[in-house]
């Protein structure tokens, strides 16, 4: 049977110190230090236009609800007043979540009117919208796909 010395759980209590305080530093992949999610580092810290989703597809745009025929004119008067146009960041409504038609009908603006487009994810992460694969289709207008 082994006996316990003074220099053995000596040890033993700074071994467990130490490990409490790496812990404690976020070293062992500890809890967020501020609830901030980390975003990529292409994402901008500010937003020129914030918008909300809204019911039937539609966007609140300084308190306005707006289909995206006229969220797009909306935009187009920005940028002929030379108002700032370059990000647009799309959060969930008070009651409504953001759909993919919402998200192509953005996608389908930020393309025709050169921004960049953002969206808000339920938990909190803001990642970069881009037309690719069915969200580019969605993204055609009515007319162009009739065309093809």
């Amino acid at each position: 049977m082994r006996s316990f010395t003074i220099v053995g759980s000596a040890k033993a209590v700074v071994l467990m110190l130490a490990l409490a305080a790496l812990s404690a530093c976020g070293l062992f992949g500890g809890s967020k230090s501020d609830g901030v999610t980390k975003q990529a580092a292409n994402i901008p810290t500010g937003f020129d236009v914030t918008l909300l989703a809204e019911k039937d597809v539609q966007f609140d745009f300084d308190g306005a609800p707006l289909t995206s025929q006229d969220l797009e004119s909306a935009f187009r008067y920005r940028k002929e007043e030379k108002l700032p146009l370059s990000t647009v960041l799309l959060k969930r409504g008070e009651k409504q979540k953001v759909k993919k038609e919402h998200l192509a009908s953005l996608v389908r603006i930020a393309g025709q009117m050169g921004f960049k487009a953002y969206v808000e994810e339920s938990d909190g992460v803001i990642s970069e919208l881009q037309a690719s694969g069915k969200l580019a289709d969605q993204a055609q207008p009515e007319e162009k796909k009739s065309e093809q």
